[in-house]
């Protein structure tokens, strides 16, 4: 065992996919009440109040920002822009266990950007849990079923899950291989809190654009009730700040390996608030497919044999 995994790092880490499952389950139990893209604007919205007291000092160096602004403005896009846009999107078809399933194919599409954009050759060990992954994703999108499987009849959140993943992928390797100016000296000396909320002014005004597209398209108004209010506290708060937080703790601590067998928590926590909380029940197909995305991350994550 990872001598760093104390009791209380493995409960941080297991924050983030309880927050993110709460997340997916949430969005879909908004359907009808608030517009996807609306409820996206103003949980960021609502997140930047929150964090812009914490990290404020960011702004008082405006030209560290600006001169990095393509930068920051396609990690919005990718990152806060689209990614969390998609997934309220996918719920409205899908369900929270599905779309979080879908998320755990994740090394997949790291996989795939990284070969394609970055020139990164996966390994053999790479390959193998990638195709277990896929396997469990295809069994998801199919319901198990073979006949499904063979007609390609995709919920459209499903997809709308798997765009959202592909995209994640690339936001994801633009953090892991920055910018020359990003890089060493050349880094701003900004903590998590700064670099969060620059991301997020770019993030914000991409979700605030859809949202505005949004608005003359659709029949969906926003109904304030009680329970609307809460689950906008709630998406703003838990998963955009604590997660993030407790992600990237953890993670400095023992490591993006280790950390990635808790982020495949994701869909028990879902399928758990769905059966309980939405009356989605997981069905078999669910447990095969969860254990399949598991197998292919303990797999992709094993360290080479020693010669």
């Amino acid at each position: 065992m990872n001598p760093s995994l104390t009791p209380r790092i493995a409960f941080v880490l297991t924050l983030p996919p309880l927050l993110w499952a709460g997340n997916a389950v949430v969005g879909r139990a908004m359907v009808g009440s608030v517009p996807p893209l609306a409820l996206n604007a103003m949980r960021w919205w609502l997140a930047l109040a929150l964090l812009l007291p914490i990290a404020w000092r960011v702004l008082r160096a405006p030209q560290e920002i600006t001169s990095r602004w393509k930068h920051f403005a396609m990690l919005g896009l990718l990152g806060v822009g689209s990614y969390n846009a998609l997934q309220y999107m996918a719920v409205q078809t899908s369900t929270p266990l599905n779309v979080t399933l879908i998320a755990a194919s994740s090394p997949v599409w790291m996989l795939l950007v990284g070969r394609v954009f970055y020139g990164e050759r996966p390994s053999a060990r790479q390959l193998a849990g990638a195709v277990l992954s896929l396997a469990g994703v295809l069994l998801v999108i199919s319901r198990g079923s073979l006949d499904t499987l063979r007609q390609v009849q995709l919920v459209p959140g499903d997809l709308l899950m798997l765009l959202a993943i592909l995209l994640w992928a690339g936001y994801s390797w633009m953090l892991a291989r920055p910018p020359t100016h990003f890089r060493g000296e050349a880094r701003p000396a900004w903590g998590w809190a700064e670099f969060l909320l620059v991301q997020m002014l770019f993030g914000t005004a991409w979700a605030t654009l859809a949202a505005g597209i949004e608005a003359p398209l659709t029949a969906t108004t926003i109904h304030w009730t009680p329970a609307v209010i809460a689950a906008l506290v709630y998406v703003a708060i838990g998963p955009s700040l604590i997660a993030y937080r407790a992600w990237g703790l953890g993670v400095s601590t023992v490591g993006p390996a280790v950390a990635t067998f808790f982020a495949n928590l994701t869909p028990v926590f879902a399928g758990v608030m769905s059966a309980a909380l939405l009356g989605e029940p997981p069905r078999w197909y669910h447990g095969a497919a969860f254990a399949l995305i598991a197998a292919g991350i303990v797999v992709s994550s094993l360290a080479p044999r020693r010669a």
